[in-house]
């Protein structure tokens, strides 16, 4: 069902084949054309691009929203949950329309009338262990939009045994965090780049952190990180730029106020098959 992918640069997301921009698509994305950063090569690199996104919640929305506006050419789709009344507080690829939908049915109407040259694969389902390979096939971008450590840990997993990038966020109240996970390379000097367990090598006890529906959420908030979070897949797809691969950047929305943690592998590094 899906296709090959195909090794790029180093430090970039693996892309598909290149295709040429029809002239439609040239007009749709002449802003992006005109940055040297970008430019064709990396608009086509988009439009070659497969990304899966884990939730098509709060942080899923912006996401998948701001990619179907950039141009990626293949965007998969993780959730088994249905929309409810009180997401649309935050959730806003949905609409009042959409309540009682499997969220990648509506998500994947919003994205068909914003941009139709995006292909949309949809898994009804939970990310997990077990069908993280079955899932994962075909793509070469991984995001994580959940909200819960199960997930984010197999998302971790997974995508460094599938050795392509990930893209890890997560909110609470009126603050978030996201960083780039690549621990399958090394850095410039040579030292492993760290994963999801060097920056969070056990998750908290059941209870201890409050999910948004016991604590409340901002819902702004959502689209700040899940926006930030985008940007770094394109910035990925298309070579542009410093992903945070290693830093962990935090944003505070009642101080305004963004910082920068830099952190490192302290796990031994894993030998590869092969």
């Amino acid at each position: 069902m899906t296709e090959a992918a195909f090794p790029g640069v180093r430090g970039h997301a693996k892309i598909g084949a290149m295709e040429p921009l029809g002239p439609d698509e040239i007009a749709r994305y002449h802003r992006h054309i005109l940055l040297p950063e970008i430019g064709g090569a990396g608009q086509q690199k988009l439009k070659a691009a497969r990304v899966l996104v884990i939730g098509a919640g709060g942080l899923g929305a912006p996401i998948l929203q701001y990619l179907a506006a950039a141009g990626v050419g293949t965007l998969g789709i993780v959730d088994d949950d249905r929309v409810s009344l009180a997401n649309l507080q935050r959730q806003v690829i949905h609409d009042s329309g959409t309540i009682g939908e499997l969220k990648t049915e509506s998500a994947a109407l919003a994205i068909a009338r914003l941009n139709p040259h995006v292909r949309l694969i949809r898994f009804e389902e939970r990310f997990c262990g077990d069908t993280a390979r079955r899932q994962l096939s075909g793509f070469d971008l991984l995001i994580d939009g959940s909200d819960n450590f199960d997930t984010r840990y197999a998302a971790a997993d997974a995508a460094e045994e599938a050795r392509i990038p990930l893209v890890t966020g997560a909110v609470g109240r009126f603050d978030g965090s996201l960083t780039v996970l690549k621990p399958y390379e090394s850095a410039e000097d040579g030292t492993p780049n760290p994963g999801y367990r060097d920056l969070f090598p056990e998750a908290p006890p059941a209870g201890v952190i409050p999910s948004c529906a016991e604590a409340g959420i901002i819902g702004a908030l959502t689209g700040v990180i899940g926006t930030m979070m985008a940007m770094e897949a394109i910035k990925l797809v298309t070579g542009a730029g410093e992903p945070l691969v290693g830093r962990l950047l935090l944003y505070d929305a009642l101080s305004a106020r963004f910082d920068t943690v830099r952190y490192r592998r302290r796990r031994p590094r894993q030998r590869q098959a092969g």
